[in-house]
């Protein structure tokens, strides 16, 4: 695919006027005597040359992480290692195959349940999350083994039933010890004759 015309002329205008007044795009101009680097040593030493007028001018100054340490090195070596930061700033969950996202489920299955309210939806999440370990299993699709269990839906019921009901009694509890407190405090340490 050709560009434009009038961007191609353009780019040249502007190349040749910085090769004519360098100063006025804050480049230092180069000697006309020096002929473009051939060898590898003299492409390094044009390199470095060029890092080291740069720097004098303060092109690397103010850089955003200036002064701080490289993330991640030294760490072992990991080929998908931009994908896991990707997933990590972005906050992404849900990625990744289904041997590790189920874990992870399966790890929060007991605080996803407690916040549901009725016991239809409770029975719901686990009939799907049994059905997707399930399916997870027959998958072979390669990736970690699917070693998540499936939970009995009866007995997961009865546990948040109890659980719930531990909870309500913590509060009822803490409701009751509240009261008798302010009511002691109510009381005259005192009384008149």
């Amino acid at each position: 695919m050709a560009d434009d015309p009038r961007e191609a002329a353009d780019r040249y205008r502007q190349d040749r006027d910085r090769q004519r007044h360098p100063e006025l795009y804050g480049d230092e101009p180069e000697p006309a005597s020096s002929p473009r680097p051939t060898t590898e040593s003299e492409r390094w030493a044009y390199v470095e040359t060029s890092i080291q007028q740069a720097i004098r001018r303060g092109k690397f100054d103010d850089l955003p992480g200036a002064g701080k340490p490289l993330e991640g090195l030294g760490d072992h070596h990991d080929p998908d290692w931009w994908i896991r930061r990707k997933i990590q700033t972005e906050g992404l969950t849900g990625l990744g195959p289904p041997a590790l996202t189920l874990r992870v489920e399966s790890a929060r299955l007991h605080e996803t349940l407690d916040a549901v309210t009725r016991e239809e939806d409770v029975r719901e999440l686990l009939e799907d999350f049994n059905r997707r370990v399930v399916e997870a299993r027959r998958q072979l699709l390669g990736g970690p083994p699917v070693v998540t269990p499936t939970r009995d839906v009866e007995d997961e019921v009865a546990q948040r039933h109890a659980r719930r009901s531990r909870l309500e009694q913590t509060a009822a509890d803490a409701a009751r010890r509240a009261t008798e407190t302010s009511a002691r405090r109510r009381r005259p340490l005192f009384r008149r004759r």
